[in-house]
């Protein structure tokens, strides 16, 4: 197999891009500039050490320290939902719901590749399980993400409907169906868009990487359908389990709408 070594003017080269972007941006007025640089300093930052830890992890791979890696990755994707939502719910649960989907999801998706199609030995070899991982979990993070913010924004927005339906006898569960119904939608339609663009749109970036490290392209291809069907997979079950959780939430057991269990809309 070929596999071309990039080095450091390769990357310094590629960043001369990033640079443009800031220029466009001072010369339409676009205030972007300041983020642009930002971001690319983060990213790069962030990326360096990750590599610097999955390096000595992937040395010692010990089943403490990849599980100890991956709750630190779920812990962070956990506090990713939380700042995206509009209206978060209050107290434990603004934290807690998100990640509790994320991680349990993630995880069983996770545990399902690895013992069943990839077969690595050890199964928890970190160099298969943080990478199979960190693509579930970003892509599940996602998903949850979608349906807490559109769960909370649908409940608002329906209230006198949920709250009708509850006046007029029905259970929590089904007045607040349709809501549950509309978000699941919302959380699980960038997914399918992905697998439908996938091939003939856009070449996704694990089969890239594959490709120009000198993998055959069939073999590629297999990894990336295998990955894909697992993200699929998981962000259905993270969307479902937030959303179940969520509707909970909202009510209570006499069977009440609690809207004051989300905080104020953040200006």
């Amino acid at each position: 197999m070929n596999f071309i070594t990039l080095d450091y003017v390769d990357i310094a080269l590629a960043a001369t891009l990033v640079l443009i972007n800031t220029g466009l941006s001072l010369r339409l007025s676009l205030g972007l500039e300041r983020r642009f640089l930002i971001a690319a300093l983060r990213m790069a930052v962030q990326l360096t050490l990750v590599g610097l830890v999955l390096k000595a992890l992937f040395a010692a791979a010990t089943p403490l320290l990849t599980g100890l890696a991956a709750l630190v990755m779920i812990g962070f994707a956990g506090y990713e939902v939380m700042a995206r939502q509009e209206r978060r719910y209050l107290g434990w649960w603004g934290y807690g719901l998100g990640t509790s989907a994320i991680m349990t999801a993630a995880l069983l998706v996770t545990v399902f590749g690895l013992a069943t199609q990839v077969r690595p030995d050890p199964w928890y070899d970190p160099r298969y399980a943080i990478p199979i991982l960190g693509m579930i979990l970003g892509n599940t993070m996602t998903g949850v993400a979608l349906a807490l913010h559109a769960l909370t924004q649908g409940a608002v927005r329906d209230r006198a409907s949920i709250e009708a339906r509850l006046a007029l006898g029905a259970p929590w569960r089904e007045a607040l169906r349709p809501t549950a119904r509309d978000t699941l939608r919302t959380a699980l339609i960038p997914i399918i868009n992905s697998m439908s663009a996938t091939g003939l749109v856009a070449l996704p970036g694990m089969m890239t990487g594959q490709i120009l490290s000198g993998v055959d392209p069939i073999e590629a291809v297999k990894y990336q359908l295998l990955i894909s069907f697992l993200i699929a997979g998981g962000t259905a079950l993270g969307a479902l389990a937030a959303v179940q959780a969520g509707v909970w939430r909202l009510c209570d057991n006499r069977h009440r709408l609690r809207l004051d269990r989300l905080a104020p809309p953040r200006d």
